[in-house]
């Protein structure tokens, strides 16, 4: 289907011809004809699809239809990430070019109040934004969702997996009559909470369901490589040397790995940026604006790029890292074979997130293809960042996020993941501590072999750790310090100390109860009182004594003052 079957306004064709669309895509061909007609929509659909461009048009053209009418419409399109709304916004100035004084504000947090105030205070025919900064201009009475005739979700699952589904059902509460309104939802799945919210929220909406059963793009070629950790780097400049991508966009699972592979890349002649959560809002954007421009050839990201980046034409997607949520490998690798476009992506499995493969594999329903690179399919290269230290400013700002917390970050977000892996696959992974470690942090994290307070470093005669000798029968004690102190051992004279000792200890021992059982004996004895028999005769009240009044003890004072 092409877009001049659709009888649209002559405002919004000029929109879609500066974007160069003229087909339509298979969730636009089946989506759009029922959204013109103000019908709700609830659309499973995958990444880079075409979604975006549905509710677009339809909240361009219901605009059009009402001012033609001499009325109001006015759209409300919220997502899960900032990244995400900002290129929405994008688009929709794009495809709004047409259209004189349509107005249009994007809403998100992470940056301060006062350009969004001039945006929300001047009023906006789209507002585009996170659910929570858009809840708190609620809150603040500068916003009313009363106002809105067209509500749009886009990137539901994820949304609610970031814990959104209560500020979502909020909005909805604070909406006019689900008859007064136009709901979409956008969906790669249509799960429980996505279903029980068209349910309740949403007026009798048809469902779309866009190939629901390719979960990964087929035009993407998938490589996997087994490599050690400490060869990992070597390995991705190897591969980057040799596929020399117009660009790449190369995943870690953490903000300090993905600094690292930044910093050593540059080094090495491919100057990288790098993009994490905890850099200001404006230089994430302009790193992302400046990757789409061309500008950057290559990006590092944790996996808060993984939805919503949308760069055209990306060549290269690699996975330094093995995800640890399944679903966010389909994500990662989503960025690239955009639009019916082809594209690689690249997996380098180390022995430390290896057992994230399986549970992607039994996701995607495939197995990714293994590479065994032979001699000379990969080029020799000299890795000119060896030796060097890398960390970030950014870091630096957020104390809780060094290298000390790395692994405990690293373990929750394993431990998350294995919850969702649990039970959304058949198969459960674990990493349980060894018993040396457990029995370490039972005391506290002390270690199980530390000396007595006479130990002395160099000393012939340093006993053994007390743990293991507390744990040893008086015949494994005397074979043991047999061996220890060798000819100066006198068999009798070792045994009789070791008899006196445990005698002692159990003396000791019955001390300490006996003790305890008599001392209780003593506050019980103390604690009871002898009712008395005979009623003794009170004492005599002592005589009152009258104390003189405050002028006559000021007269004493300045007499006796006199005298001396």
């Amino acid at each position: 289907m092409k877009f001049t079957e659709l009888n649209l306004h002559a405002e919004t064709y000029a929109g879609l011809e500066r974007y160069g669309f003229t087909d339509c895509t298979d969730v636009q061909a089946m989506v759009l004809p029922t959204a013109l007609q103000g019908k709700d929509v609830m659309c499973q659909s995958k990444t880079g699809s075409g979604k975006t461009a549905v509710f677009l048009l339809t909240a361009l053209e219901k605009y059009l239809s009402a001012k033609e009418a001499g009325k109001t419409s006015v759209s409300l399109i919220i997502s899960p990430t900032r990244e995400l709304a900002v290129q929405i916004e994008e688009d929709a100035k794009i495809l709004a070019s047409g259209i004189k004084d349509f107005r249009i504000g994007c809403f998100y947090g992470g940056v301060g109040y006062k350009k969004q105030d001039e945006s929300m205070s001047a009023g906006c025919d789209m507002y585009i934004g996170t659910p929570g900064r858009l809840l708190d201009y609620m809150q603040m009475h500068k916003v009313d969702f009363r106002g809105f005739d067209l509500f749009v979700i886009d990137e539901a699952d994820r949304m609610f997996d970031m814990g959104f589904y209560p500020d979502v059902q909020k909005m909805f509460h604070h909406m006019v009559d689900v008859k007064q309104r136009q709901t979409m939802l956008f969906s790669a799945t249509l799960e429980t909470r996505v279903q029980n919210l068209a349910w309740r929220y949403m007026n009798e909406p048809e469902t779309f369901t866009v190939q629901p059963e390719e979960i990964t793009v087929s035009t993407i070629t998938q490589e996997l490589y087994h490599v050690a950790k400490s060869e990992k780097f070597e390995l991705l400049l190897r591969l980057m040397t040799k596929l020399d991508s117009r660009n790449a966009l190369i995943f870690t699972n953490t903000k300090h790995m993905a600094v690292e592979v930044a910093e050593r890349l540059t080094a090495n002649g491919f100057k990288t940026e790098y993009l994490m959560g905890d850099m200001p809002q404006t230089k994430r954007l302009k790193t992302i604006e400046e990757m789409k421009n061309g500008e950057t050839r290559f990006l590092v990201a944790t996996d808060v790029a993984a939805r919503g980046l949308q760069i055209d034409d990306l060549e290269l997607v690699v996975n330094y890292d093995i995800p640890e949520d399944y679903e966010n490998y389909v994500h990662r690798i989503g960025r690239t074979a955009r639009a019916g476009k082809s594209g690689l992506a690249i997996t380098l499995a180390c022995e430390e997130y290896i057992y994230g493969l399986e549970p992607i594999e039994k996701y995607i329903k495939m197995k990714i293809p293994v590479v065994w690179p032979e001699e000379g399919d990969l080029p020799e290269v000299e890795d000119r960042s060896k030796g060097m230290k890398f960390h970030s400013r950014y870091l630096d700002d957020y104390p809780a996020h060094r290298d000390s917390r790395r692994g405990s970050q690293r373990s929750s977000s394993h431990s998350a993941s294995q919850r969702r892996s649990s039970s959304k696959s058949s198969s459960s992974y674990s990493r349980s501590a060894s018993p040396s470690s457990s029995r370490s942090a039972s005391r506290g994290g002390k270690s199980s072999d530390s000396r007595g307070k006479d130990y002395k470093r160099g000393s012939k005669s340093a006993p053994a750790p007390k743990a293991n000798l507390s744990a040893m029968s008086p015949e494994e004690r005397l074979e043991y310090y047999k061996k220890k102190f060798g000819a100066e051992y006198d068999p009798e004279k070792a045994k009789r100390s070791i008899e006196k000792a445990d005698a002692k200890r159990r003396a000791s021992s019955e001390n300490r109860s006996k003790g305890s059982s008599d001392g209780k004996k003593k506050q019980e004895k103390k604690a009871y009182k002898k009712p008395e028999t005979a009623v003794s005769s009170p004492a005599p009240a002592a005589e009152a004594v009258k104390k003189p009044g405050i002028f006559a003890r000021i007269k004493s004072f300045f007499s006796r003052g006199s005298k001396e």
